[in-house]
């Protein structure tokens, strides 16, 4: 398909900038395909799905590693260790761990560095590129190694807020539990499963009283999340490898529940990408420890998921094309059209919206 069939126009001033408080406060569109839309809160989730349904999160926990650099003035010979103060300055991600002390990250401002030139990351962390890769990654050496890295990461970091937000505001103190999800139980992320970022404890014991079952599943989300598809059809992009496991016990439980007649809601994106990894073409679940590629687009046929609770997304986006696979893109052209005018949020710290499948329209 045409990436161009999954482009529309979207506000500004329709990306939100910090969540809805209460967070039961968001606006939930509800889509059911072929039957119309409902608005709805957040807090009305109880009342819309079933006893007998499972709702299954994504429990991956953000890494605040996203860092202002400095670049140590090049020295004049090999002999000489510059003062890293007065530098260019760049912007750091770090979105993976390779080894006891090096990560690979995103630079914004790449043209800037070179193999071999000394950063300081927020004042205080000095690392060495190693390494400059495509696209503006990098791959850093840093000084510290092992639990004393970790901990200075989580010390001097900050949230790695999406460019959308960043671009308007700097992240602060309130973002390192405003961009972290209740679940969030494994440290591996760098961008948080945002529709679990609706969820508090007084939802989840409302959930519970209806008999709505609750599953977790870790998918850490990777750095493909944040770049644009580049390509004019849809057959030509590639989607970036993240990690996911599901273990063996849950996997049962998602089987047992489903033979029974409940519903698989997927809590955001991540965990259906990691639940059709996961599924057999029957649809039966089985334990997963790998990682995954997965591409949803119109066309789909879904194995695992009846149902799917996610954010707005942004145009041209996978994840756009992944909500049109389960709903038909005519129907989420007209839901995003309907969320548009009548201003919801979207993006992270937006509203949602429920996809509500009957059982044949899943394919």
């Amino acid at each position: 398909m045409r990436v161009s069939d999954f482009d529309f126009d979207l506000p500004e001033r329709l990306i939100a900038l910090r969540p809805a408080e209460p967070r039961e406060s968001a606006r939930l569109l509800v889509v059911r395909p072929g039957r119309g839309l409902e608005d709805c809160r957040i807090g009305d989730l109880p009342a819309l799905l079933r006893a007998g349904d499972t709702l299954v999160f994504n429990d991956t926990r953000v890494l605040a590693a996203a860092f202002a650099g400095v670049r140590a003035p090049r020295a004049s010979s090999p002999l000489e260790r510059p003062q890293p103060l007065f530098g260019p300055k760049v912007g750091i991600n770090l979105h993976k761990r390779v080894g006891p002390n090096t990560w690979l990250a995103f630079v914004r401002g790449a043209k800037k560095i070179e193999a071999g030139d000394r950063l300081t990351l927020n004042g205080e962390l000095g690392c060495l590129v190693a390494e400059k890769l495509a696209d503006g990654e990098a791959l850093l050496a840093f000084e510290l190694e092992g639990a004393a890295l970790d901990a200075a990461i989580a010390a001097h970091g900050t949230m790695p807020l999406p460019p959308y937000i960043a671009a308007k505001r700097p992240p602060d103190e309130r973002d390192r539990t405003d961009y972290q999800t209740l679940l969030a139980a494994h440290d591996g992320s760098v961008a948080a499963p945002t529709a679990g970022l609706h969820f508090t404890p007084d939802l989840l014991a409302a959930l519970d009283a209806r008999g709505v079952g609750r599953e977790t599943v870790t998918l850490h989300v990777g750095a493909g999340t944040f770049l644009p598809v580049k390509v004019e059809d849809t057959a030509d992009h590639r989607m970036h490898a993240e990690f996911g496991r599901i273990d063996a016990e849950t996997a049962g439980r998602l089987n047992a529940r489903r033979s029974g007649g409940g519903r698989i809601v997927a809590v955001g994106t991540t965990s259906l990408r990691l639940l059709e990894s996961a599924a057999a073409p029957d649809g039966q679940m089985h334990p997963f420890a790998a990682e995954t590629d997965i591409f949803i687009t119109p066309g789909y046929r879904f194995r695992a998921v009846d149902a799917l609770l996610t954010n707005f997304h942004l145009p041209r986006s996978t994840l756009f094309m992944l909500v049109s696979a389960l709903a038909g893109i005519d129907t989420m052209r007209a839901a995003y059209a309907h969320a548009i005018a009548s201003d919801y949020r979207f993006y992270s710290y937006g509203d949602a919206c429920l996809i509500l499948p009957e059982p044949h329209e899943r394919a």
